[in-house]
Parts: structure tokens; sequence; C-alpha cells
């Protein structure tokens, strides 16, 4: 049963600049979705997240170019810098003082790469592991703890977007 207004015993009318659980879920009151208008929303709430997300960590070194190449790694390495540099889609010059940095810091190891002598591949360590575990428990508790937050029918409708969210990256990846 969705909450309702204190005053008048009805359901409490949606923000003007949020649409309501019909307009989201394809319900009665939405029409065809707008692909432009979902994508510039979608991306300004991912915009306005992340650093909400980031002003929470209790890691400041660990900036949002760094997480990401540290993600990269998690996900598809042993890399080379030019294959690390790629999925990032960045310089390669970014990459290699990206990588440099990390290995000052202490995250990452390098090894050569058996196929070619002369390159070398990066790849997480322990210590980069687990700086990665604790950001994403992080973020994820503090994300558990907004959507905890959200009336019930929000939590659902979220709930239903993930499938779609999801196959965004996949074809992305």
């Amino acid at each position: 049963m969705a909450p309702s207004d204190t005053t008048t015993g009805h359901p409490p009318e949606p923000a003007p600049d949020r649409p309501g659980p019909a307009e989201l879920s394809g319900g009665p009151a939405a029409g065809p979705a707008d692909p432009a208008e979902l994508a510039g929303r979608l991306r300004a709430v991912i915009q306005h997240l992340l650093p909400v997300l980031r002003g929470h960590s209790t890691h400041r070194e660990l900036t949002p170019s760094r997480t990401a190449a540290l993600a990269t790694l998690d996900a598809h390495g042993p890399l080379r810098v030019s294959e690390l540099a790629a999925r990032m889609n960045i310089a390669l010059s970014t990459a290699s003082r990206m990588v440099d940095l990390l290995d000052d810091r202490g995250w990452i190891a390098r090894r050569t790469d058996p196929a070619d002598q002369r390159a070398s591949l990066i790849s997480l360590n322990d210590a980069g592991r687990a700086l990665l575990r604790a950001v994403r428990r992080e973020t994820t508790g503090l994300l558990a703890e907004r959507i905890g937050r959200l009336p019930p029918d929000r939590q659902h409708l979220l709930h239903a977007a993930l499938p779609a969210l999801e196959e965004l990256v996949d074809d992305a990846g």
C-alpha cells in the first residue's frame, strides 16, 4: 500500500521534477520513453551521485581516476599499460603516469609479459585488492542506507530498472 498524505488521506503527489511510479514503470500515464530525455536524466543522476559517494570515502588518496584504474585491473587484469589505456579510454601517456602512481602507492604489481619480454603486465596486488574492496564496501553501505530511506514503491522501481542499467554496462564492455 502506498503511503498517504496525513492531511488528505490521499497518496502524495510526486515532486514536479520527479515522475511518479506509473510514469517510471511505463504505466498508463507514461507515453513512449524518449531515449534522449532518459539519457540526460540518467547522466545527471550519475553525475550528482558519484561525488556524493566519493565525498564519504575515508580513502582520500583514491581519486576517481585511480579508482577506475584499479577497478579496470580488477575486472580485466593483468593488462599491458596500452590495454589499460584503451579500456579506460585515456591516452597512453596518462595511463603510464597512472600506473607509476599506483605502483608508488603499492597497489599494483608489475611482471614481465611472457608473450613479449620487453613489455610488462600490470595487475592488482593484495593491497590494491583490499583497498578496492574497502571502497566498494563503503560506497555500497552508503547507497544501501540511502536506498533504505526511499519509499518502498521507489525501491521497487529502482530494482526493476537494474536489468536495463546492467545491459547498458554490458553493451559498453
